[in-house]
């Protein structure tokens, strides 16, 4: 799988396979969505253990890459369903760029863009992305950010207080 290197205004400047990008650590074009329900809790899910890198841990509704030639909203909508098994609307909220590395020598490195939607229906999660999944009320997330940290993916800490912003500013 390749993915979209760029710069830091989204620029694509390139495209490499993934795992080569991961080990040297190159920005590339990433999304992240978050769905919330009609109580505004917000879906997360547990990675499966045999992701490339943290395996386990929690994180928002779904994360991915879009491919050359991708529309990045179109991707993240196709990437939802194949993750968690249901489609819905989704809008952009925001981007960030962030930079992590890992225990086992790859490090995210992402221009991510943010999309927000709601969802109360049905979610069949596909099991080789996702062991597990919940709604859980934002202030109850923000607790447990702060005393079970290491329960939580790296950019789901750094995006999570980026979109309680986003919330506090906008209507979703």
């Amino acid at each position: 799988m390749n993915v979209i290197l760029v710069d830091e205004h989204d620029r694509q400047t390139g495209i490499m396979e993934k795992m080569e990008v991961h080990q040297k650590a190159l920005l590339h074009r990433a999304f992240s969505i978050f769905i919330f329900n009609e109580k505004n809790e917000m879906l997360l899910h547990k990675r499966a253990g045999g992701k490339y890198h943290s395996g386990g841990l929690w994180t928002n509704a779904c994360c991915s890459h879009p491919q050359p030639g991708d529309d990045t909203r179109a991707a993240a909508e196709i990437r939802l369903q194949e993750e968690m098994g249901f489609n819905t609307v989704i809008n952009k909220a925001f981007d960030f760029i962030y930079k992590v590395p890992f225990d086992n020598g790859l490090t995210e490195h992402e221009f991510d863009h943010v999309f927000i939607g709601r969802y109360d229906g049905e979610i069949k999660p596909n099991a080789e992305e996702v062991s597990d999944y919940c709604f859980k009320p934002v202030e109850e997330i923000k607790n447990s950010i702060q005393v079970h940290p290491q329960k939580y993916t790296a950019w789901f800490k750094i995006a999570f207080p980026k979109m309680e912003a986003y919330l506090q500013s906008a209507a979703i």
